[in-house]
C-alpha cells in the first residue's frame, strides 16, 4: 500500500506506462507540447509528445525556446498557457433558444471525456486553487467549471527550472507542490541516470501508483530532490515582498507613478489573457438571421478594455491609467478583502508577455514604496 508520505523512484522508461493507464481509465490527457514556438498545453498520448531537451529564456516582453544539453521532459518553467485555458474555456457556449409559442432555453450539459493534466506546475496548481475558491466557493457557483473541476486529475511536476520571470518562491505557491494534486513528480536528470520520484496526493493518486509500479525512494535520492528544490527556490528570476503589500497599494490610488506605467501600457490585454487566475467575462446573445434561434456564449474579458466597466451612460474606467490601476490593485490588494488570498501566483507570464514589458515586481514595490518604505523589491541578475 502506498500512503501520501512514501516517495517512488520511476526511471524515465516507464513513463508511458502512466499515459497508458490514464487512457485505460478514459481521461483525455492533457500535457506540454511544442507549439508555434512556445510551450503550450495541448493533447499528448506518449513521452514523444513531451517537450523532451527543451528549456526556455524569459524576460520582460521575451519568450524564445532553447535547447538543452539534457534530454529533461520538464526542463523549463511554465509555458504561455495554463489549465485554465481548459476548466474555464475562453469561449463556451452556455445555452440555445428556439421559437414555439414562447422561448424555450435548452441548457448545453456538460460532455466529452475527463481530463488528465500532466506537467502542471506548482504555481498552475497554486492558481486552480484560487480559481476554485472564486468560482466554487462563492453563494453561485459555476456549473460548468464544478463539472470540469470535479472530473480532472492533476499530475503536477516540481519545478528544479525557474525562469527569469518567476517569482513562485515570494508567493509561497512553488517551486514545490505542497497539497491539492493526485500524483506530484520531480524529474531527476543525470549523465547516467533518468528518473523521477513520485508522490500521491490523493486515494486517486495512490491507486494510479499502486497500479504503476516503481520502487520505494532511498534517503538519498529524496534528498538529492529536497536540494534540487531548494536551490530552484533561491534561482528566481525575480522577487516580490509582499508584506505590507496590500495596505500600501490601496493608500497610493494618486501617485504620478500610475500616469508613468499607462504611458507604456498599450491596453491590450495580454496579461489578462496570459494569467492563470484572471477570471473576467462577459455575454454574448446572438439570434440567426430567421429570429427561429437563439445562442447565448460566454468568453474571456479583461478589465483592460474600455467596455468592461460599461454601465448605462459610459464607461467607469475610460484612461489606461484607471485600468491598470484595476488590475494591479485587485490583483495583489482586494482580491484579498474579496477572496481570502492572493490574486498572483507568482508565475511571471503578465511579465513575459507584455509586449511593453512592464514589470509587475517593479512597479508594484516602485508605487508602495512612496507609501509604505518597507515595501521593497529585489530582482536576481
Amino acid at each position: 500500500m502506498v500512503d501520501d508520505r512514501e516517495s517512488l523512484i520511476f526511471e524515465r522508461t516507464a513513463l508511458d506506462r502512466l499515459f497508458e493507464l490514464l487512457a485505460d481509465e478514459g481521461y483525455s490527457i492533457l500535457g506540454p507540447t511544442v507549439r508555434d514556438g512556445a510551450i503550450a498545453y495541448g493533447p499528448i498520448h506518449s513521452s514523444l509528445d513531451l517537450p523532451q531537451g527543451v528549456g526556455v529564456r524569459q524576460e520582460a516582453g521575451s519568450y524564445r525556446l532553447t535547447e538543452r544539453d539534457d534530454p529533461s521532459l520538464f526542463g523549463y518553467a511554465v509555458g504561455a498557457d495554463s489549465p485554465k485555458s481548459f476548466l474555464y474555456p475562453p469561449r463556451e457556449h452556455l445555452c440555445a433558444f428556439r421559437r414555439h409559442e414562447s422561448w424555450n432555453g435548452n441548457e448545453v450539459e456538460e460532455d466529452g471525456a475527463p481530463l488528465a493534466f500532466v506537467g502542471v506546475r506548482p504555481c498552475e496548481l497554486a492558481a486552480i486553487a484560487v480559481m476554485d475558491r472564486v468560482l466554487l466557493s462563492g453563494p453561485t457557483p459555476d456549473v460548468r467549471y464544478r463539472q470540469r473541476r470535479e472530473r480532472c486529475l492533476l499530475v503536477v511536476v516540481n519545478c528544479t527550472e525557474p525562469g527569469g520571470t518567476c517569482f513562485c518562491s515570494s508567493m509561497g505557491t512553488g517551486p514545490e507542490a505542497r497539497a491539492g494534486f493526485d500524483i506530484v513528480l520531480t524529474e531527476m536528470t543525470e549523465p547516467d541516470r533518468h528518473t523521477f520520484l513520485a508522490r500521491a496526493g490523493t486515494a486517486r493518486g495512490r491507486e494510479l501508483l499502486i497500479r504503476w509500479g516503481g520502487r520505494s525512494a532511498q534517503p538519498a535520492e529524496t534528498a538529492a530532490v529536497a536540494a534540487r528544490l531548494e536551490r530552484a527556490s533561491g534561482r528566481m528570476g525575480r522577487t516580490l515582498h509582499t508584506e505590507g503589500l496590500a495596505e500600501a497599494l490601496r493608500a497610493s490610488p494618486e501617485d504620478p507613478r500610475w500616469d508613468e506605467i499607462a504611458s507604456r501600457c498599450m491596453n491590450c490585454a495580454n496579461c489578462t489573457l496570459a494569467c492563470p487566475t484572471c477570471f473576467c467575462c462577459t455575454v454574448e446573445d446572438t439570434t440567426d438571421l430567421t429570429g427561429e434561434r437563439a445562442e447565448r456564449h460566454r468568453r474571456w474579458d479583461s478589465c483592460f478594455t474600455l467596455g468592461f466597466s460599461y454601465i448605462h451612460g459610459g464607461s467607469v474606467r475610460v484612461s489606461a491609467r484607471s485600468r491598470y490601476r484595476q488590475w494591479l490593485t485587485h490583483k495583489l490588494s482586494t482580491w484579498q478583502e474579496q477572496f481570502g488570498t492572493q490574486g498572483c501566483v507568482g508565475c511571471g507570464r503578465c511579465i513575459t508577455w507584455c509586449p511593453a514589458g512592464i514589470d509587475l515586481t517593479v512597479e508594484a514595490p516602485a508605487l508602495a514604496k512612496a507609501h509604505a518604505p518597507a515595501v521593497s523589491s529585489s530582482r536576481e541578475r
